[in-house]
C-alpha cells in the first residue's frame, strides 16, 4: 500500500515537472509561425520587429 502511494506521488512530481518544462512550447512554435507569415506580407517586417508585434498579439489573444 506504501508503495503504491509512493509510486503515485512520484509520477505526479514527473508529470508537473514535464507540463512546466514543455508550457512554453505552444508558444514558442506560435511565434516562430508569426514570423515567417511576416515575411510573406507587401511591406515585410525585419525578424526583431516580427517578433515583437507577434509577442504582442498572441499574449493580448491569451
Amino acid at each position: 500500500m506504501k508503495v503504491k502511494n509512493i509510486l503515485t506521488i512520484i509520477l505526479i512530481i514527473i508529470g508537473i515537472y514535464f507540463i512546466f518544462t514543455f508550457r512554453d512550447h505552444n508558444f514558442k512554435r506560435s511565434i516562430d509561425a508569426c514570423i515567417a507569415g511576416s515575411q510573406k506580407l507587401d511591406q515585410p517586417m525585419n525578424i526583431e520587429e516580427a517578433k515583437k508585434f507577434c509577442e504582442e498579439k498572441i499574449i493580448s489573444k491569451k
